[in-house]
C-alpha cells in the first residue's frame, strides 16, 4: 500500500476524519492535475489519494465505488449495479455494464395479481425486488483491463471507512432518522443503521458487517462476494423474505464490456451509454433533435428554448418506452434512434407555438420492428485518462433490506422492468415488451454517465443520478456549458426542468423557468408541475490552458476534490 492511501487508513484509525463541506461552494474548483467529483466528500479524497500514489482514473473509480457503498448507502452499493464510460489519454474509448440482471426465476407475471393488475410494493420493498448485483464483478472487470494498483489497495480506504466509522453530515443524519421505520420493518435481524435513539450530525456509523464482507472481496476478488461465505449470505437473506436469487444466479453473474454510443454534436463529440442504458442513446437524440436552433441567441430558459427542449424530450422519451431494452434480448435500432437527419425531420414538422398533447405523439416506427437516489462520480487523471460512472440501488436506498450478516442494501431494480407493458414504474416511466421481465435479463434504466470531446480532445466529464431525469439533466448540463457558457460550478447549479411524455407535464424545480415565461407558456398548453431537487451532477471541464474546472451539486454533499 502506497503512501497517501496509507496516510488516509491511518488517519482514520486515528480517530480523525477527511474535511466535510457542509458550506457548498459556489464558484468552480479549478486543478492542475487532477480531479473527483463525487456524491460525498470523503468518497472525493478516497479518489484523490488513490491518484495521488499513481493510480489511473479507473484506480481512483474503483476505490470511490467500494468507498460510496460505506459513506452513501442511499445510492453507493456492492448490492446493486451501473455502467462506466471511460476515455483513455489517447482517446480510446469503452463502456462498461455492470447493470443487475433478473433471476433464473423471474417471470414475466411475478408483479402481477390474479386480475394480472401489478402489486406495486412487490418490486420496490422487500427480497422480491431485488436484481443479482453487478457493481462487485464490474469493479474487477474494470481491474483486470484498466487497473495498475492493487486490488487490495482499493478496498483498503474503503474497508477502514466501515470497520473505523465516519462521521455524519446533517443531511444522512436526518435520511437516517427519517428511514428508520421503514427498515424496521424490512429488517427484522436488525441493521447497522437501526438504533433506538435519533442519529445526529457528527455520530460515528460504524458498519462491522459491511467491513467483512468487503475484507473478503478485497482477499478473493469477486469470489469473495459471488461464491462461498458472502453468496450464501445473501441466499438466506432470500429465503428470509420472498427473493428468488440463487446460488446459481451470483456464480454466473457476469459483467459487460460494449460499444458505446457515439455522435456528434456541432464541433463536440458525445460519448454515452449503450443499452442496456436508455441514456447515450436518447442523450444524443436530444442533442440531434434541438441542434439546428440557435439556443445560444435565444438563452438560457428562455421561452423559445424550453418550447424546443420540451418537445424534443417529449418525442424522445416516447421513443425509448417503444423501442429500448437489453440488447441481448431485444434487438435495439440504435441506428434508427440515432439517425440525426431522422431526429431533426421530425422537430421540423412540431408547431412552437402550441404544445403537442403527449396522447397525440407516438414512437418513430421502426421499420421491420430509474430513485431517483442513483449516484454519478466524474474523474479525470493526471495523464487525462477520464471516467464516467453511474451506480444505482434504484430507489433510495433500494429494497430497504440489509444482508443480514454481511452488511450491505439489496437494490429494488427489478423495478425498472416493464412489470406490465403500460404500467407506469417507481419514476413514471413507461415501458412494452422490449423491457419485460425475463430470465438473466437486464432491466432497461436511464444511467447517462456522458463524455464530451471537442475536436478531438477531452473537454468534459458529467452524469446524475436522478432516475427518469438523468438523460434530461444530462442535456441540459451539457447545453448549459456549450450554449450558454456557463462554468462547472454553475452548469450543475443552475435550476433544471424535465420533460418525459407521459405525464404530460413540464416537471420544474423551484427557480426553474421564470414565471412570466411559465405563464406565457401555460397558455399554449404546458403544464407545470412543482417538484423538489433534480439530480444530483458532477462536472469536470477541461479548460484550454489544460487546467480541470470541477463543479459538485449543492442539492447534496457533493464535493470536489484535487490537485
Amino acid at each position: 500500500m502506497k503512501s497517501s492511501v496509507l496516510f488516509f487508513v491511518l488517519f482514520l484509525l486515528g480517530g480523525c476524519q477527511v474535511r466535510q463541506n457542509e458550506q457548498h461552494a459556489q464558484h468552480s474548483k479549478e486543478f492542475s492535475h487532477v480531479a473527483v467529483v463525487t456524491a460525498h466528500p470523503l468518497a472525493s479524497e478516497v479518489g484523490v489519494a488513490i491518484l495521488r500514489d499513481g493510480g489511473n482514473a479507473v484506480d481512483a473509480a474503483i476505490a470511490v465505488q467500494f468507498a460510496l457503498a460505506v459513506v452513501y448507502p442511499n445510492a453507493g452499493n456492492i448490492g446493486g449495479g451501473g455502467f462506466m464510460v471511460y476515455r483513455s489519454r489517447s482517446g480510446e474509448v469503452n463502456s462498461l455494464d455492470f447493470r443487475e440482471k433478473a433471476p433464473a426465476n423471474a417471470h414475466r407475471d411475478m408483479y402481477l395479481d390474479s386480475l394480472g393488475e401489478p402489486i406495486t410494493q412487490l418490486s420496490l420493498d422487500g427480497q422480491l425486488a431485488a436484481g443479482v448485483p453487478g457493481t462487485v464483478a464490474g469493479m474487477e472487470e474494470a481491474h483486470k483491463k484498466y487497473g495498475t494498483l492493487p486490488w487490495s489497495a482499493l478496498l483498503a480506504p474503503a474497508i477502514a471507512l466501515a470497520e473505523k466509522g465516519f462521521s455524519l453530515t446533517a443531511k444522512q443524519a436526518e435520511e437516517f432518522n427519517h428511514m428508520q421505520s421503514h427498515f424496521r420493518a424490512l429488517n427484522a435481524g436488525g441493521a447497522a443503521i437501526i438504533r433506538d435513539k435519533p442519529w445526529k450530525k457528527d455520530d460515528v456509523f460504524v458498519q462491522a458487517q459491511l467491513a467483512s464482507t468487503l475484507k473478503r472481496i478485497a482477499s478473493q476478488g469477486s469470489a469473495g462476494f459471488y461464491t462461498g461465505e458472502t453468496a450464501a449470505l445473501i441466499v438466506a437473506e432470500m429465503k428470509r423474505g420472498n427473493g428468488i436469487i440463487s446460488e446459481a444466479d451470483l456464480a454466473n453473474y457476469r459483467a459487460i464490456w460494449r460499444k458505446p454510443i457515439v455522435g456528434s454534436y456541432k464541433q463536440y463529440q458525445i460519448i454515452s451509454m449503450p443499452p442496456p442504458s436508455s441514456g447515450g442513446i436518447a442523450l444524443l437524440a436530444l442533442l440531434q433533435s434541438v441542434e439546428p436552433y440557435p439556443l445560444k441567441q435565444w438563452g438560457f430558459q428562455s421561452d423559445s428554448t424550453v418550447r424546443v427542449m420540451v418537445e424534443a424530450e417529449r418525442r424522445v422519451y416516447a421513443d425509448r418506452a417503444t423501442h429500448l431494452g437489453d440488447p441481448d434480448f431485444h434487438d435495439v435500432p440504435v441506428a434508427f434512434l440515432t439517425d440525426k437527419a431522422l431526429n431533426q425531420a421530425r422537430m421540423r414538422k412540431v408547431n412552437l407555438q402550441k404544445a403537442t398533447p403527449s396522447d397525440q405523439v407516438k414512437a418513430n416506427t421502426f421499420p421491420g420492428y430509474e430513485s431517483e437516489e442513483t449516484t454519478h462520480f466524474s474523474i479525470v487523471d493526471t495523464d487525462g485518462n477520464a471516467v464516467s460512472l453511474t451506480t444505482t440501488l434504484n430507489g433510495s436506498y433500494g429494497a430497504g433490506v440489509w444482508v443480514d450478516g454481511a452488511g450491505f442494501l439489496l437494490n429494488n431494480e427489478m423495478d425498472d422492468f416493464s412489470v406490465k407493458p403500460g404500467t407506469p414504474n417507481l419514476y413514471g416511466l413507461l415501458g412494452g415488451k422490449a423491457n419485460a421481465v425475463e430470465p438473466g435479463k437486464r432491466m432497461l434504466s436511464a444511467m447517462s454517465p456522458t463524455i464530451v470531446e471537442e475536436n478531438g480532445q477531452l473537454r468534459m466529464v458529467i452524469g446524475t443520478p436522478g432516475g427518469s431525469t438523468i438523460i434530461t439533466s444530462v442535456f441540459q448540463g451539457i447545453l448549459n456549458v456549450v450554449e450558454f457558457g456557463m462554468d462547472a460550478q454553475a452548469s450543475v447549479t443552475s435550476p433544471r426542468f424535465h420533460h418525459q411524455w407521459k405525464p404530460d407535464r413540464i416537471d420544474v424545480e423551484e427557480g426553474a423557468i421564470r414565471a412570466g415565461i411559465r405563464k406565457k407558456l401555460e397558455k399554449d398548453g404546458y403544464p407545470f408541475h412543482k417538484r423538489g431537487s433534480i439530480g444530483r451532477m458532477e462536472n469536470i471541464i477541461v479548460l484550454p490552458n489544460g487546467k480541470l474546472q470541477a463543479g459538485a451539486d449543492p442539492r447534496g454533499d457533493d464535493f470536489a476534490a484535487g490537485y
